[in-house]
């Protein structure tokens, strides 16, 4: 018998159609720096090693399809599930509108934001790293989803703010932003600890998603080792998956 996939399932307040899933990086084949259950190409790891990893993802979730996988730039461009022709899209989130389709975003240290519109008709998997969150690639998901004041999202495993370091260009980067972005920055020696969390959080109360309707948070991929990839711990690492996909709905007949 399979055993499940190690991961994270969100818990918020979505239509039951909505399902999600971010995994660890625990439970494949991949070996070294790589170990154990990383899911890109694009890192180094044996291609094979990679091909089994996304075949376990799929059986043991029983995906409707394989995920969108995509070219992340850290930017804000969007790609549509189920559209992608022979080469990944260079994008940096995912939109799926119907089901049959999976989204996905990889992260190692940066932040995976998942976005479900809460009648269950759209979601979105973005990838949160500065760059993109600077972009707007949150605003651009929520924009393609509509009715932003309906959406939900979770907040998935990122880089914590007590490990996070980074130079006055970022923090200069969301000088111009929302107000409240620069509560995310917190003065340290040589630099400033960013609070992704608290940043993409504020994002999303400015595009009008209520307080209520935002979860997840609190993880640390930097210190969490056992369950987490981290690109800044260690360099050469792999990549974890947060996936997002729409079932069919099911109608009670009336009585």
């Amino acid at each position: 018998m399979s055993l499940p996939i190690a991961g994270l399932a969100p818990r918020w307040h979505v239509p039951a159609n909505v399902r999600a899933f971010i995994t660890f990086r625990t439970g494949g084949v991949s070996q070294g720096p790589y170990a154990s259950f990383n899911l890109a190409h694009h890192v180094g790891d044996v291609p094979e090693a990679v091909r089994t990893n996304r075949e376990r993802l799929r059986r043991r979730l029983g995906l409707p399809a394989e995920p969108a996988w995509l070219e992340q730039v850290h930017g804000a461009d969007l790609a549509v599930a189920g559209r992608e022709g022979p080469d990944p899209p260079r994008a940096d989130a995912a939109l799926v509108t119907a089901p049959g389709s999976v989204a996905a975003v990889f992260t190692a240290d940066c932040l995976p934001v998942l976005l479900a519109r809460g009648d269950g008709t759209a979601a979105a998997a973005v990838h949160g790293g500065w760059r993109g969150l600077a972009a707007g690639v949150l605003e651009a998901a929520a924009e393609a989803l509509g009715a932003e004041e309906t959406l939900y999202a979770f907040l998935g495993p990122a880089i914590g703010p007590g490990t996070y370091t980074v130079g006055e260009e970022v923090r200069s980067a969301f000088a111009g932003g929302p107000s409240g972005d620069l509560m995310a920055f917190a003065p340290t020696a040589g630099g400033w600890k960013l609070n992704l969390y608290r940043l993409a959080r504020n994002r999303l109360l400015h595009l009008g998603i209520s307080s209520g309707r935002i979860s997840g948070g609190g993880f640390c991929t930097w210190t969490d080792r056992d369950r987490f990839f981290s690109h800044r711990r260690d360099q050469e690492t792999g990549r974890m998956a947060a996936l997002i996909w729409l079932e069919e709905k099911r109608h009670q007949a009336a009585a």
